[in-house]
């Protein structure tokens, strides 16, 4: 599995739970606070990870601008019920859907998955 990005809008206590699942978690609060959304997409996209944000600018960078694509994006479009639920809804995607992640980009909601794939 690859390794996850969370932008700095994914809350801390959803990486830890991500982490306590086993997930290898680099937090952009935790390491380059304030980093630019392309410079966010370069790291998830060098370092090959699995970017997590509640940012919808970033569909617009991978498919109308083009820039480096990471192994995928999920955007949660949710308002999370409390600071530990995006982390665990994104584990249990990840726990049960695992090989159809990499190379989409992932709309997910409360009560529904949409995938597109990523640009090539």
């Amino acid at each position: 599995m690859a390794g996850i990005l969370a932008n700095e809008n994914f809350p801390l206590r959803s990486v830890s739970v991500l982490r306590r699942a086993g997930h290898d978690v680099l937090s952009i609060t935790e390491t380059c606070l304030g980093a630019k959304d392309a410079s966010v997409l370069e790291l998830a996209s060098t370092q090959q990870r699995i970017l997590l944000t509640f940012d919808r600018d970033y569909g617009e960078l991978v498919y109308l601008r083009r820039l480096p694509c990471p192994s995928a994006i999920i955007l949660l479009r949710f308002d999370p019920a409390t600071p530990e639920e995006a982390g665990t809804t994104v584990a249990e995607l990840l726990a049960s859907d695992d090989k159809e992640i990499i190379g989409y980009f992932i709309v997910l909601g409360r009560d529904y998955i949409r995938k597109r794939p990523l640009p090539q």
